[in-house]
C-alpha cells in the first residue's frame, strides 16, 4: 500500500487533531517499558513525521515528561479531555515527532519496519520475525 503523505489523526473523543504535510520518516514497534506503560500494551506502534510537517489543528494537548534510559526527556502528548495518546516528542531527536498509529484516521496504512528496545520486549508478545530488531534506539532517520 502506497503511503500517504497527507494525513491526520487524534484522539479518541475529537479534542485534539493533527495534520500532516510530508511523507513518513519512520515506522516501527517499541518494547520499551516507557511505551509499555504509556500506552497500556506490549509496544508503541510508532510513525515518525518531520516536525515541521507536522501541525496541531484541533484542541491543546496536555504533556507528560519522563526521562528516557539514556537521560533525554521524553515528552508524551495526551488528550486532556478523554486521555488518549496522541504524539510525543523525543528530545534527543528534535526534528522528529512520533505518532501513535492507534491515533491516526486511517492506521490501515501502517507497516512497521523494525522492531526497538526488544531487550524489553515482553514474552506474551508474538513479534514478527521477519522485522530487523535492535536491543536498544537505533539511529533515526533525518
Amino acid at each position: 500500500m502506497p503511503l500517504p503523505e497527507s494525513f491526520s489523526g487524534g484522539c479518541l473523543c475529537g479534542s485534539v487533531r493533527y495534520q500532516v504535510e510530508g511523507r513518513v520518516r519512520y515506522m516501527g514497534n517499541c518494547h520499551c517499558r516507557d511505551c509499555q506503560q504509556a500506552t497500556g500494551s506490549a509496544y508503541l506502534a510508532a510513525v515518525g513525521v518531520k516536525t515541521d510537517d507536522f501541525k496541531v489543528t484541533k484542541g491543546e494537548a496536555k504533556w507528560f515528561v519522563s526521562k528516557a534510559d539514556n537521560g533525554h526527556d521524553m515528552r508524551r502528548a495526551f488528550c486532556p479531555d478523554c486521555g488518549s495518546p496522541v504524539f510525543l516528542e523525543n528530545t534527543v531527536n528534535s526534528h522528529l515527532t512520533v505518532l501513535y498509529a492507534g491515533s491516526l484516521d486511517d492506521p490501515s496504512w501502517y507497516e512497521p519496519g523494525r522492531d526497538i528496545f526488544v531487550s524489553s520486549a515482553q514474552p506474551w508478545n508474538p513479534m514478527n520475525m521477519e522485522l530487523p530488531k535492535h536491543d536498544k534506539m537505533p539511529e533515526m532517520p533525518k
